[in-house]
C-alpha cells in the first residue's frame, strides 16, 4: 500500500513493530516538482507508544490485518487478564504488557471491551469510554461540606485512584472516563 493510500484507524507495520494510525497530515511544497510529504501520527500495538513518521507520497507502508472481537472480563489467572469472547466464547488471555496502565478500567460486568487480534493473537484491548466501578476506600464526607467543589482521593475496586467530589462514600458506584481517567458521576 502507497503511503498516499493510508487511512486513519488502519494498523500498519513499521520496521518490525506494529502501529496504529492515529493522524495523517499532507503537506505539499510550493515549489514545483516538489514531493508531497505525509507525516503520520503512529501508536505501537501493544502500549501506545506514539510515534511521528513522515514519508512520500508513494513510499511504502504494509498493512496488517487487525480483528476487534467484542469480550467481557472473566478473571484475574496470576498477572493475566483473561477475557471471553461474547461470541465464540474463546478465552483471550491478555498480560500486563498488553493491557497496560487500562488495568486500572478493568471490571467484571462491564461491557463494551474489545481484545485486538493480530492473526488471532491477542495484541492489544480496547476499554469503553465510561466503566462504572465501586469505591472502596475514600475518606468520609466532612460535614457542611456539600456545597463546596472540593474532591478528595478514592481507591477504586480495580486499584484505579482518582478524585472524586466530596460526598462520595465507600460502597458507591461511580464512573470514570477511561480517556481522561476522571470522575464522571454517580451511577
Amino acid at each position: 500500500m502507497k503511503a498516499s493510500d493510508a487511512k486513519k484507524g488502519l494498523v500498519v507495520e513499521h520496521e518490525g513493530g506494529i502501529y496504529q494510525i492515529r493522524d495523517i497530515e499532507r503537506s505539499s511544497p510550493t515549489a514545483r516538482g516538489g514531493n508531497i510529504t505525509y507525516r503520520f501520527t503512529l501508536y505501537s500495538i501493544p502500549g501506545g507508544r506514539k510515534l511521528d513518521l513522515s514519508m512520500r507520497a508513494d513510499d511504502d507502508l504494509r498493512d496488517i490485518e487487525l480483528t476487534r472481537r467484542e469480550a467481557g472480563f472473566s478473571y484475574m489467572d496470576g498477572e493475566v487478564f483473561v477475557f471471553m469472547d461474547s461470541e465464540d466464547f474463546t478465552q483471550y488471555l491478555l498480560g500486563p504488557e498488553v493491557v497496560g496502565e487500562q488495568a486500572g478500567f478493568i471490571a467484571e460486568g462491564v461491557e463494551g471491551y474489545y481484545v485486538q487480534l493480530i492473526e488471532d493473537a491477542p495484541v492489544a484491548l480496547q476499554v469503553p469510554t465510561s466503566v462504572r466501578l465501586e469505591v472502596v476506600d475514600t475518606a468520609p464526607e466532612l460535614k457542611g461540606a456539600s456545597a463546596t467543589k472540593r474532591t478528595k482521593p478514592a481507591r477504586l475496586a480495580t486499584g484505579f485512584e482518582v478524585q472524586v467530589p466530596e460526598y462520595i462514600s465507600n460502597g458507591e458506584q461511580v464512573w470514570i472516563n477511561t480517556l481522561t481517567g476522571e470522575f464522571a458521576g454517580r451511577a
